[in-house]
Parts: C-alpha cells; structure tokens; sequence
C-alpha cells in the first residue's frame, strides 16, 4: 500500500471537488457547494489527507456523508452542524475516532468530511466507502450490510431553524432501516442532511474499502485544472489517467425529474449530433443506465457522465438541462475503485423497483 500524507492547498482542494464531480456519475451533489464546502474547510483550519496505513489497525474510523436530494431547493446544512453530529456521535461511542472517511467521491460528497477534519484535527483517511457516488447508504456501507451481527450508529443534521425544519437524529440498529430513517428525516429537513455513520476499526477498510479514491479525484481534477475550459483536450487527457468511451454526442432532447422520497429519479433523452439515434439514461441521483433502440450500453456501477461538449464540465443529473450540448462517456466498473457496497446484489434490487429497469443480469 502506498503511503503519503497531502496538505491541501486551494489547488488540490479543487482539483479533488473536480475530479469527484467526474467520478459522481451523474450523482454525488453539485460542483458548486464541494468548492464552497473546500474554501470553509481551508478557512478554518489545516486540511491532510492520509493513506490508511497511518491509523492503527483497532482505530476507530467513522464515515461522513451527505443524504438528500440534489435537486432540492430548500435543503440545508451550516458547517457547525459537522460538528455537532461528532459530538453526539462521541456520545454513543466506547472508543475514540481515529479518523474520518468518506462515503464516495462526487462535487459535493468528495468534501465530506474535510470541515470536521479541519475543525476537529480528525485525520482525513483517503479510504472513501466507494470510488464513485451511489444514490443509497447501504450501498455505502462496504459491505457491512452482510455482517448479520453488525449494528450501525447514524447521526443526521439538517434543515434551517428559522424555517422550522431544523432536525437532529440519533438512531442506531441494523443498516437497512437506519438508513431510512435517515433518508425519511433529509426529506423533513428540507431535503438535506449531514450524516455521520458506520464506526468499524481500520483493518476493516483495507479489503472493504475504494483504496486510493481521493487521490485518484486529485489526478482527474489536475486534468480539468491545466485544460480548464477546452472539452476536447479534457477528453483526450483523461484517457491518460482512467479509460473510458465516449458513447455519443449530442442535444438534450427531453429531461424529467421527479424529487421520491429524497431522491432525484428520472430520465433523460439525447439525440447524438447526426440526428439518427436517441440515448436514454435513467438516474436515481446517479445515472443508473444508458440504452440506445432498448439496447443496454452501460450500467451502474459502470461511471456514467455527460460533460458539456465545449467546456468539459460535469453536468449532474440535477443540472442538465434540455437543449444542453453534451458529451456521453462511459467508464466500465472494471476501472473503477469501488468498495464492497458495490458487489451485494441485494442492494440494487430497490434501484430496479424505483427506475422500473434491469439492473442486476447486467451487473452480476
């Protein structure tokens, strides 16, 4: 395992908030709030990022998250309830925090965890619960929803108090429900909530775990960095660092989203430059399939990420708009670092109910 410790400067934060709104796949909140959420967190304290190997192995890590639907207008969370959650998650806890993970990379959710690391001095682990963002937080979890014995803590904040939605939760049980009600109290706040979840000892993340993540976001946004603003070269240079395909370019012909139960479901149509095909995605958050004349061309976890054709820049499920011109790329999950949450099927059977689509023949 490589071993490093990096201080991030404003450079490095945003080429971490870059390369993780690529790696959303369509999800993992916007670009806009993860450069926001980086500034406060340099703002307000010295910022490492540490590979695992710098905790001991019985080191008590923690996931931080954000749960909610992107698209939602009234979601709301001040970087002081970061701190809150810690508290009352130290509450509940036996042992000490040894460390703060991630629970996927994305715009917004690569940042999870930076404001309580720099408040804190909690160290920032580069061990992120999944590589690439996924819309559950089972599918988060690294595969602990198959220890029978395991029992989750979940602290959730969220909800301006001068709108009356302000909300604080403390639950704790099996991973499944946990999780729901989580979801079910991001939709009472408003839409959002600050999550801090799942205490397991380090050893846990090295076979669990997307090793590696956030560095590799680093790599990815250095791209967007020395290229900004020129599509066509951003494309050609980040086949140097991840593979991938571009599957078609086109115009946003129709998008529908519906905001169900705290998340964004919905669908959109492409029609590529020649004017002689469609492509349809669906997205639950994420992008969660991509089909051409009903045939099925990527599936999630395979990356999914449609960049405006001119700039490069990563449109999100939540931001893409009709009449958008937009290039479709796809990274096979094969390339990608994806934590354990990635390869239970039982997990994607709710994404088939939600998006009435196939999803597991295709994965699995």
């Amino acid at each position: 395992m490589e071993s490093y410790k990096i201080k991030f400067t404003e450079e490095i934060a945003k080429a971490a908030v870059l390369g993780g709104a690529f790696l959303g796949g369509g999800g993992g909140g916007s670009l806009e709030n993860g450069l926001s959420t980086a500034k406060k967190a340099l703002e307000l304290g010295d910022l490492y990022l540490y590979s695992p190997d710098y905790l001991k192995e019985d080191d008590i890590v923690i996931t931080a998250s954000a749960v909610g639907s992107p698209a939602s207008k009234e979601g709301y969370v001040d970087y002081t309830y970061c701190k809150r959650a810690y508290e009352l998650l130290n509450e509940m806890l036996e042992s000490n925090i040894g460390g703060v993970i991630t629970n996927e990379n994305g715009g917004h959710s690569t940042t999870n965890g930076w404001i309580l690391s720099a408040v804190t001095g909690l160290p920032l682990i580069d061990a992120p619960c999944n590589g690439r963002a996924h819309p559950t937080g089972t599918m988060g979890s690294m595969g602990l929803t198959r220890l029978e014995d395991y029992k989750t803590i979940q602290i959730a904040l969220g909800g301006k108090v001068e709108n009356n939605k302000y909300l604080e939760m403390v639950v704790k049980g099996n991973l499944a429900s946990t999780s729901a009600l989580v979801r079910q109290g991001a939709a009472e706040a408003g839409g959002l909530v600050t999550v801090l979840r799942n205490p397991v000892k380090a050893e846990f993340l090295y076979d669990n775990a997307a090793i590696g993540g956030l560095k590799q976001a680093i790599d990815i946004g250095n791209v967007y960095i020395q290229h900004e603003g020129n599509g066509e070269k951003i494309l050609a240079e980040l086949k140097k660092i991840i593979p991938f395909e571009v599957i078609a370019s086109g115009t946003v012909k129709q998008y529908d989203i519906n905001i169900q139960g705290g998340f964004d479901v919905g669908q959109i149509v492409i029609t590529a430059d020649n004017a002689q095909r469609d492509f349809n995605l669906t997205f639950w958050n994420e992008y969660m399939t991509l089909e051409c004349k009903e045939q099925r061309i990527a599936t999630f976890p395979d990356l999914i990420a449609t960049l405006d054709k001119e700039t490069g820049k990563v449109l999100s499920s939540a931001e893409i708009k009709e009449k958008d011109n937009v290039v479709v790329v796809k990274v096979p999950k094969e390339y990608l670092k994806l934590g354990k949450g990635m390869f239970d099927q039982n997990l994607f059977k709710q994404a088939e109910d939600v998006i009435n689509k196939e999803l597991i023949k295709f994965i699995f």
